[in-house]
């Protein structure tokens, strides 16, 4: 049995593993992100149109990308638009969404206490535990700094 040193087995592997397109990937990426970001700026806008000042307009903006990220999510379309985008269908509000309402689908078989509730934020707890006591200890220090 033939023995490769380290730099031999370098070289072998770097033949064999295929090369990804990185700035295929990363334009794409972009697009999606942008797609979904500017689809938020069209919402912001129809809702300033109508009368809306800033905050209002901000928070229906959010409400209606919660509502398009998991609507997308519960059609299984949210899935195929991020194995083409990638890190772009991850735009934070959508890509929340998404991580809540993709667990809550796969246990619905489980039930609604075990199943759903329960699973509904494998992904996305984490990621509010971590944000909110984040957000807790900046704005401690920011009071105790005044």
């Amino acid at each position: 049995m033939d023995k490769f040193n380290k730099k031999d087995y370098k070289k072998y592997s770097d033949k064999k593993v295929p090369n990804p397109p990185y700035l295929k990937n990363m334009l794409i990426a972009f697009l999606v992100g942008g797609i979904f970001c500017t689809l938020g700026q069209i919402i912001t806008n129809i809702l300033k149109s109508n009368g809306l000042d800033n905050e209002m307009a901000a928070a229906g903006t959010s409400i209606s990308m919660v509502l398009i990220g998991a609507l997308l999510t519960g059609l299984g379309l949210y899935d195929k638009i991020g194995k083409v985008g990638g890190a772009g269908a991850a735009v934070p509000i959508t890509g929340f969404a998404n991580s809540i309402v993709a667990p809550a689908m796969e246990y619905k078989r489980e039930g609604f206490i075990f199943g759903v509730a329960a699973k509904m934020f494998t992904v996305a707890g984490p990621v509010l535990v971590y944000g909110i006591g984040g957000s807790v200890i900046v704005g401690l220090i920011t009071l105790l700094l005044r």
